[in-house]
């Protein structure tokens, strides 16, 4: 209970700044018109109606003048500390004497008393100390709110640092965990049989030179993928170079079947992506779309910026939808690719698989730009 009661305190006078002003303005004027009271009204035997009014008058009359203090304190707050001195002595002197002024008029108004102007100093002296006290309350109550709101600025700068370590750490551990994953389900015995008796075939017909492009490419895309940088993020054009690897190898297979078109802007290519990224998604294109069509398709690869973001988008024409089920059905690739991308961007990107115009299916990836330049 003690801490939900602090709690909400705590709130209310870091959040109400008006409201909390004057709870202590009325609070201060109020503490001073008790004070009078004791040491005036009873100490000087002053228990008539007028005196007490006066006492009690005096307070809101202070309340009144010394209100717009706190405009002109903030007007020159961004001042320099020798004309901040100035402009705060002239104004204690200047709002202490229309105070007083106030205070003496009233004064001899209400208890008929006369002839105390010549004592004056007497009542403007006391109201520049007393002005003093206000605008030194004034200053510390704002220094204090200052500091306390540099500590929550500070505390929320390490909150946030904490939270993007944690989501590069996640990223990073999720860039591992999905390159294991791609060889699991790139380089599994089908995968390699199919290469395997690609160019056994290429070989028997005395595509020699076919072959051998065929067997080097392999050899990159294997060593590309196990020996691939350790950062969690790529250059769009080095995982366009990877992901050619992967479609020469898939050309030497389905031959002319299968047509591949690639478009990457200038701008695109030197943004940075999550690395093996797009090969799960060339690879269902072909084992849905390409591979079930007699007659084979298209493969089209794009990547282009906007204003705040990069989008890849991978197209086939060739899909069936007897043969390729429920657009964004996840699989092992797709559930992949969406948990990467969570790791590495939270809520800012956009994954969508939908059918075209055409009949196939079009993969789009919208990611950021520049976020994962600090971790480059």
């Amino acid at each position: 209970m003690n801490q939900r009661v602090q709690s909400v305190f705590s709130k209310y006078f870091s959040e109400e700044r008006i409201a909390r002003f004057w709870v202590f303005q009325l609070a201060g004027w109020t503490g001073l018109s008790i004070v009078s009271y004791f040491s005036l009204n009873l100490w000087y035997d002053q228990p008539e109606a007028a005196y007490i009014g006066h006492n009690i008058l005096q307070s809101v009359l202070g309340v009144l003048v010394s209100w717009p203090l706190r405009y002109v304190y903030r007007r020159i707050w961004n001042d320099s500390l020798v004309l901040r001195s100035i402009y705060i002595s002239a104004a204690v002197v200047i709002f202490a004497g229309v105070w007083s002024i106030l205070r003496l008029a009233f004064f001899q108004w209400m208890t008929s008393e006369t002839g105390l102007w010549s004592d004056f100093g007497g009542w403007f002296f006391p109201s520049i100390f007393i002005f003093m006290c206000w605008t030194a309350l004034y200053h510390g109550f704002k220094y204090y709110r200052l500091a306390g709101d540099e500590h929550d600025a500070l505390l929320r700068m390490e909150s946030a640092r904490n939270v993007e370590a944690a989501r590069a750490a996640r990223a990073e551990s999720s860039a591992r965990e999905a390159q294991l994953e791609m060889l699991r389900y790139q380089l599994n015995p089908h995968f390699l049989f199919n290469s395997m008796n690609a160019i056994q075939s290429l070989v028997a017909t005395g595509r020699n030179e076919r072959a051998s492009q065929m067997i080097t490419a392999l050899s990159d895309f294997l060593r590309y993928s196990l020996y691939s940088d350790s950062t969690p993020f790529v250059s769009v054009k080095d995982e366009l170079a990877a992901l050619n690897l992967y479609l020469l190898i898939e050309q030497a297979r389905f031959g002319e079947r299968l047509t591949v078109q690639m478009n990457a802007t200038d701008e695109a290519q030197d943004e940075l992506l999550p690395s093996m990224l797009l090969q799960p998604l060339v690879e269902n294109a072909i084992k849905y779309a390409i591979a079930k069509s007699e007659k084979g398709g298209t493969l089209m690869i794009e990547a282009y910026c906007d204003a705040t973001h990069l989008n890849v988008d991978v197209t086939d024409s060739g899909a069936e939808i007897s043969a390729r089920g429920a657009v964004g059905e996840p699989g092992v690739g797709l559930s992949n690719i969406r948990q990467r991308l969570e790791a590495c961007y939270s809520r800012d990107y956009d994954f969508d698989l939908h059918r075209t115009a055409e009949g196939g299916v079009r993969a789009a990836v919208r990611i950021p730009r520049g976020f994962s330049e600090a971790v480059r």
